[in-house]
């Protein structure tokens, strides 16, 4: 296909549509809503069979979706499968054989029908294009479909040269693929050399220097050993560039862990900084007889910044990092409360909560999705490195465990993690291995099951309110996000600071600030509004503060 032609939907044939029925809503319409990214998104994988595209794929998908942007894989090998029910061998790769190439042809405009389908009608942002897409003309195609709908491209080609690299992936990947059902090694080994062979004979590299250098794209080489990064054009494509930078595919384990058990956990209290009860200090020592029995090579140890973690580090007798960005969820007004507490001083707020709780963020705290932006640097590090061991905290281990295990928000502050429980994580070719470990030490049990009730329907969803303020038991609903689209800030008129009226020397009487000071130390009700009315004026000054102010800002 040259330059100037056109993406062409109807030339798709329906019967080989598969997976249409899930991919789009009949007669229902989503609006395109902007999150990190102004426009649609395609990622194109580029490539020779066996470079690692999937895994990258999967991955990144795994990455994006764990942010909060909702991304999907349309892997062209599956509606290949989808339109020829066997394969025979690698002469359906041939690039003489026209009629594999006309099916090969149609199975990839209906993925990108069902790309289209997943932007449109099910508000997806990235979607992530897994197939060789080694030809110019492949390439030129997806080009001309993107431009025709306004959607983004970025292009990741894996090159690889490493016969061994190919080698153990052909071995570990290929030999279980669908294609080869007899699963015989050496015949798999054969066929896919002589399939790779097929498309080199038409590969077409992506080249920065003439033809290709206008595109955005990273040439990830080697298995990340070199990059090559071209034309990087907006937020959402800086932060895929930077994740394919940290990942690496070395074995490796990773140990996750919550502390020994805390003074806190017997009371039944959430937050706080107490120290390791008796049997949390039994499970510290339990740890490093685990670990000296393992005998882990170059094993590192990160812990957060709150005593019972360290404490729990410090028995291991081994260096250990502290990291603050891994201190447990900030509960805000509710710190070192119990649950029972929790319900009968702030009940809205309680059941708030439990109508939505990844997005439900504690008045003067944290929500999960707050937690998942805070921990972020915490997995491109962990993506980096080798053996290690994090002991943490309840909210945050749900957190990473989500990563790692590819769970949504739904199910993310419902992981069960246990204390004096050791999750062990080994990396495989399209996921996480994952075993527990348990040393026979009890503890309490912390876990919240997710509740059956139903809620009334005159309640505020905190979907709709999303994660942009915090949910309040106040009955003023005017709330002002903290971030909005340009153009659509909402005004609101400041009245008159009394202050200005008053006579140089005269006795002023107190701000309203001042009177919610004292009676929030009485009232713990009062405490609450008195934080978010504080709030609201705090961001109503920053709204209305003229730029002149903004040196007299800085000195105070």
């Amino acid at each position: 296909m040259s330059e100037n032609s056109t993406f062409a939907p109807e030339d798709c044939n329906s019967s080989y549509k598969p997976h249409a029925s899930n991919l789009r809503r009949a007669g229902k319409k989503c609006s395109w809503a902007s999150y990190m990214t102004n426009s649609p998104t395609l990622i194109v994988m580029i490539g020779l069979p066996a470079r690692g595209k999937t895994y990258v794929s999967k991955k990144l998908t795994r990455y994006l979706n764990w942010i909060g942007v909702p991304t999907k894989v349309f892997n062209l090998g599956v509606y290949r499968r989808e339109a020829v029910k066997s394969y025979q061998s690698y002469d359906f790769f041939r690039h003489d054989n026209e009629e594999a190439m006309k099916i090969r042809k149609r199975c990839a405009l209906v993925a990108l029908e069902d790309v289209k389908a997943y932007f449109t009608e099910e508000s997806g942002q990235i979607a992530v294009f897994d197939a060789t897409n080694t030809t110019r003309e492949r390439r030129d195609m997806i080009l001309n479909f993107a431009k025709q709908n306004a959607f983004k491209v970025f292009f990741v080609e894996s090159v690889c040269d490493d016969p061994d690299v190919i080698a153990a992936n052909i071995l570990e990947v290929k030999v279980s693929s669908p294609d080869y059902p007899e699963r015989n090694r050496e015949n798999v080994m054969e066929d896919f050399l002589k399939r790779i062979e097929c498309y080199k004979v038409t590969y077409q590299p992506l080249d920065p220097d003439n033809y290709d250098k206008d595109l955005s794209f990273i040439k990830v080489i080697n298995v990340g050993q070199r990059f090559l990064v071209n034309r990087v054009q907006d937020y959402i494509q800086s932060k895929i560039v930077y994740y394919l930078m940290n990942i690496h595919v070395h074995p490796r384990t990773i140990y996750l862990c919550r502390h020994g058990e805390s003074e806190f956990n017997l009371l039944g209290k959430i937050g706080g900084d107490s120290g390791l009860s008796l049997r949390g200090k039994q499970f510290a020592h339990a740890l490093k007889k685990f670990l000296e029995e393992q005998e882990i090579q170059d094993l590192k140890v990160w812990t957060s910044q709150l005593k019972r973690t360290i404490q729990t580090a410090e028995s291991l007798g081994v260096t250990y990092e502290q990291w603050k960005i891994l201190n447990e969820i900030d509960a805000g007004v509710c710190e070192e409360m119990t649950y029972s507490e929790i319900e009968q001083r702030y009940p809205e707020e309680f059941a708030l909560r439990d109508q939505e709780k990844y997005l439900y963020r504690y008045p003067g705290g944290e929500s999960y999705q707050d937690l998942v932006q805070r921990l972020e640097p915490v997995i491109m590090e962990l993506e980096r490195q080798g053996n290690i061991l994090v002991i943490s905290h309840q909210a945050v281990m749900r957190c990473l465990l989500a990563y790692f295990l590819d769970k949504g928000a739904d199910e993310l502050p419902y992981l069960r993690c246990p204390l004096h429980i050791i999750f062990k994580l080994t990396p495989v070719a399209y996921g996480c291995k994952v075993e527990t470990i348990t040393l026979n030490v009890d503890a309490v049990d912390t876990h919240r099951d997710k509740p059956t009730h139903n809620f009334p329907k005159s309640q505020t969803p905190v979907r709709m309110r999303r994660n942009s303020f915090t949910p309040l038991s106040s009955s003023n609903t005017i709330r002002r996000p903290r971030n909005y689209s340009v153009g659509s800030r909402p005004l609101k008129p400041l009245s008159p600071l009394r202050a200005l009226d008053m006579q140089e020397g005269a006795d002023q009487p107190k701000t309203q600030v001042q009177q919610g000071s004292a009676q929030a130390t009485e009232h713990p009700q009062k405490a609450l509004e008195f934080a978010n009315g504080h709030r609201e004026v705090e961001n109503l000054l920053a709204e209305h503060r003229h730029p002149s102010m903004a040196s007299l800002t800085l000195l105070s």
